[in-house]
């Protein structure tokens, strides 16, 4: 790099003497043992149809040189900017360059196309974000989300990961000494972030979605919470643009089960259309699929989800919506007046829905009967939901901090509940994420927010719920009080983007997949013991395995607890311990990363630390206390 730091990078490059175009994939996850097997299969995939595919670890990860110390940092992309200028000078290379990944190599694909490196033609983000405050695991709605900070235990673990000596020799004791060292408390520098300010604006496109102006291919799934932008970004984004969102959660479509695509099909026509010039058809197609589902993931026990393939010629869409309105206890077509609902969360509200990724909720009845609900008559005919949700709740609070977390629900018959979609707003960000302002008690607010898009079919006879409630917990941390609202009953709507029913289903050219139905796991909702004290634990053992190819036997565990007091918002507590090893024969390291958060009413106060051991000698440990201030949080 222009620094002199040395990155380390994997390719596959089609055999032959003709040229071909090259795709970069850039993540700090570890090419060498970690993402190995994946590597291999989607290098040989691409390579063996023409398109050569570069995996690059992040400088500081893996087995490149130097130190990772954030997300996406100036470093990071400047070296991606100089990556794909090198894979374009390549005799091998035609000199177009695409750029795809999920998660942190989706999001890091956004911010480097905004760069506009002259060699890089199109670009595939999966799982990615637009905005890195509001949309990425780190504040939800402006309230301190939990994922905040189970990434960060294993970000660390990231951060301080050990380069292997088959590939960088002796000099891997020093360059990991010097990670360990660079390893920042970053739990700490992240809360002392709590409103979107420069530093979550830096990188997030959502500042200039002009700057991409390179043809772009969104792609994610319903049951992943990076789904959330799609949508938008396909309104925004001015290049060439197109989405698909299918039935699965945070992965690639090709590995999702147990239904998911072939996925080298799709993909090998985007590139062959924008980086050879190959007349695929791809771009005459519709600029959105996604799939409508019938029932809820949560509801099929892991089975495929009932439900069909639709297409939208463009978006954002042209139907109007249907505005309900909430009266008391029901989601009306008409208003009802002179009646006044108070609201206060009966108890813990959020244990049916305690993850923001990856995790399914449960069945929602537990939690709706802590809330305060809206139901809808039984649908005389079916309706399907395409895009977000757009509620205006019209609420007074006693308390200056307050959440609003809203969850639009299907009810069966039967009277289970199952979570549609949902969203989250921390009251003071009501008009400013940047510039937050405490509520004025007790004087009515009218708060405008969508919940997160989706696709949904209601089924005939179902009811229509909005469960309201203040807390989410553990999902997000609560309020320093407990408040009540009060609102008036025919004033507050709620907006569903309703879609016409189809006749004919769409026509849909890829392969779709089918695997051996997952096994899901979904939460147990707990109440409170005779204390009143209610305690979430999560585990995962350490199950050791060996990397083919890297003679590498890595393992990882992890223990999590999370625990409050029923009407006591101050006595929540969160705490995690995670580890990662890497072993072969006498070569053994291991991490080590904990956190613990607790708060009073004015104050947060964090404990994060890191540890390390090389066999049985301790290399480094590192720990970092803090005591931060609460920013109407």
């Amino acid at each position: 790099m222009r620094d002199g730091v040395r990155l380390s990078i994997r390719l596959w490059i089609p055999e032959g003497s003709n040229t071909s175009p090259a795709v970069l994939e850039c993540v700090p996850y570890r090419k060498r043992d970690l993402y190995r097997a994946y590597d291999d299969m989607w290098g040989e995939t691409l390579a063996s149809a023409g398109v050569a595919f570069a995996r690059l670890d992040v400088r500081g990860t893996g087995d490149s040189e130097g130190a990772i110390t954030d997300e996406y940092t100036e470093a990071e992309l400047q070296d991606c900017v100089e990556v794909i200028a090198w894979l374009a000078s390549q005799s091998w290379c035609n000199g177009a360059v695409g750029m795809r990944g999920l998660s942190w190599g989706g999001i890091n694909t956004l911010q480097v196309a905004a760069r506009r490196p002259p060699a890089l033609r199109a670009i595939m983000p999966m799982g990615c974000c637009d905005n890195r405050y509001t949309d990425d695991a780190h504040y939800i709605g402006g309230a301190l989300a939990r994922a905040n900070f189970q990434w960060g235990v294993l970000f660390k673990k990231v951060m301080a990961g050990p380069p292997d000596p088959a590939i960088v020799g002796n000099a891997w004791r020093e360059m990991w000494q010097g990670r360990l060292h660079a390893t920042p408390a970053i739990l700490s520098d992240w809360m002392h972030h709590q409103r979107q300010d420069s530093y979550w604006s830096r990188g997030s496109i959502s500042e200039d979605y002009a700057s991409i102006r390179v043809p772009t291919y969104l792609v994610s799934g319903w049951d992943d919470t990076y789904s959330a932008p799609v949508l938008r970004l396909l309104e925004k984004l001015t290049a060439p643009t197109k989405a698909l969102i299918g039935p699965w959660g945070h992965t690639y479509p090709h590995l999702a089960q147990p239904q998911g695509l072939d996925w080298a099909y799709e993909e090998l026509r985007w590139w062959r259309h924008w980086l050879v010039g190959e007349a695929t058809g791809i771009m005459s197609e519709p600029r959105l699929r996604c799939f409508m589902p019938e029932v809820t993931s949560s509801e099929t026990g892991g089975a495929p989800v009932p439900g069909r393939w639709i297409a939208e010629p463009d978006w954002p869409r042209r139907y109007a919506s249907r505005r309900f309105v909430l009266n008391d206890g029901a989601l009306g077509n008409d208003p009802v007046r002179g009646v006044q609902i108070v609201h206060r969360d009966k108890g813990v509200v959020g244990a049916a829905k305690p993850e923001w990724l990856d995790r399914l909720p449960a069945e929602q009845s537990h939690d709706d009967a802590l809330s305060t609900v809206f139901d809808s008559r039984p649908l005389n005919e079916p309706l399907e939901l395409l895009g977000a949700p757009h509620a205006r709740i019209s609420l007074s609070s006693d308390m200056p901090v307050a959440s609003l977390v809203l969850r639009l629900c299907e009810v069966r018959p039967d009277g289970s509940s199952w979570l549609v979609t949902w969203g989250v707003l921390n009251l003071t960000r009501r008009d400013s994420m940047s510039e937050p302002r405490a509520l004025e008690t007790n004087q009515v607010h009218a708060v405008e927010f969508d919940l997160r898009p989706v696709a949904h079919h209601f089924s005939a006879g179902s009811r229509i719920r909005l469960s309201l409630s203040e807390g989410c917990w553990p999902m997000i941390w609560p309020s320093p009080e407990t408040p009540t609202f009060k609102l008036a009953s025919g004033v507050s709507t709620l907006d569903l983007p309703f879609r016409k029913l189809e006749t004919q289903p769409a026509p849909f050219p890829i392969p779709e997949t089918r695997g051996v139905p997952r096994v899901i796991d979904l939460p147990v909702p707990a109440g409170p013991d005779a204390q009143g004290r209610i305690k979430l634990m999560n585990s995962l053992p350490a199950t050791p395995y060996r990397v083919e190819g890297a003679d590498i036997e890595v393992s990882s565990s992890s223990e999590e607890v999370c625990e409050i007091t029923a009407g006591d918002p101050l006595s929540s507590q969160w705490r995690q311990t995670s580890r990662s090893s890497w072993q072969r024969g006498d070569w053994k390291c291991e991490i080590e990363a904990t956190y613990e958060l607790t708060c009073d009413a004015a104050s947060f106060r964090l404990k994060e630390s890191l540890r390390a051991r090389f066999g049985n000698e301790e290399v480094i440990r590192l720990s970092n206390e803090a005591r931060i201030p609460r920013d109407l949080v």
